[in-house]
């Protein structure tokens, strides 16, 4: 398809087999530091992003979304995945229009979610649900760019642990254009299984963050992309809050003596 970038058709070609690792990175350093690692393919985290800007998630608006995705875009050489929380809007036509200016920023891939973030009612309508993934997808073939599109239901997250509507919102999402499938919150092996065989062939993310899983699992079930969401932002922010409180609870500096040393970061951001 003219007009597709190599990011994109890399991007496609790691969701058609096998398994592979989308960490998430916060900022253009934790990405590059990552590529160095030799990930493959790396994925923006909304949660991770934001604390970087002093808010809470999904606090950022539109405009700092999209300068976060251009930098990130630009400055590595794999492919970027965005996390684009719900499109920024709720009707479907806004969130088209978004997404529109969002494959602009070089992205490879893109996430819509059906999350409202109202506790009474946390998930969208079942019919606005799948209009939203719909827009999305004409946007992005209007674009003629190959960004590869990625629905969330975000039942397991938000309140509302339904395997059924989950599998019933994500086979409907399938219909309307996702190219790949996403419950984050789901951990059990037959949930994880009964999402793949829901959706096939399409490809399925399952998100990883803490000890309940490994690749090889998630491999023998057959997931094929493995993303981390803020849980390495949220690891990093341990160690922060680890040496501070002890800074400022004791007067000692023993959890800085255990940092990573300054080579290991600075050396690899010194590589093209």
């Amino acid at each position: 398809m003219p007009g597709v970038s190599e990011a994109c058709r890399v991007f496609q070609r790691l969701h058609e087999s096998g398994c592979f690792v989308i960490p998430n990175p916060w900022d253009l350093g934790s990405a590059r530091l990552l590529v160095s690692l030799g990930f493959q393919a790396l994925a923006t985290t909304s949660a991770g992003f934001a604390w970087t800007q002093g808010v809470p998630d999904h606090r950022l608006t539109l405009e700092q979304a999209l300068d976060h995705l251009r930098v990130m875009a630009r400055g590595i050489g794999v492919p970027v995945n965005a996390d684009f929380e719900g499109g920024f809007a709720v009707e479907p036509e806004s969130v088209g229009r978004h997404v529109a200016a969002a494959v602009e920023t070089g992205i490879a891939g893109l996430s819509i979610e059906d999350s409202t973030h109202d506790a009474a009612r946390p998930l969208f309508e079942f019919p606005l649900a799948v209009e939203r993934i719909r827009a999305a997808r004409r946007a992005i073939d209007a674009s003629g760019t190959g960004v590869l599109l990625t629905g969330r239901s975000e039942g397991f997250i938000a309140g509302r642990p339904d395997l059924a509507e989950t599998l019933r919102r994500l086979v409907a999402y399938a219909e309307a254009g996702a190219d790949c499938l996403y419950a984050p919150g789901i951990k059990s092996r037959d949930e994880i299984a009964a999402v793949v065989r829901a959706v096939a062939p399409k490809p399925v993310n399952v998100l990883a963050a803490g000890d309940y899983t490994a690749v090889a699992d998630l491999a023998a079930l057959g997931v094929r992309r493995i993303s981390v969401g803020g849980a390495l932002a949220r690891a990093a922010w341990t160690g922060f809050f680890e040496a501070a409180r002890e800074i400022a609870e004791r007067g000692t500096f023993k959890a800085l003596a255990r940092a990573v040393p300054y080579s290991e970061i600075n050396g690899p951001l010194g590589k093209d």
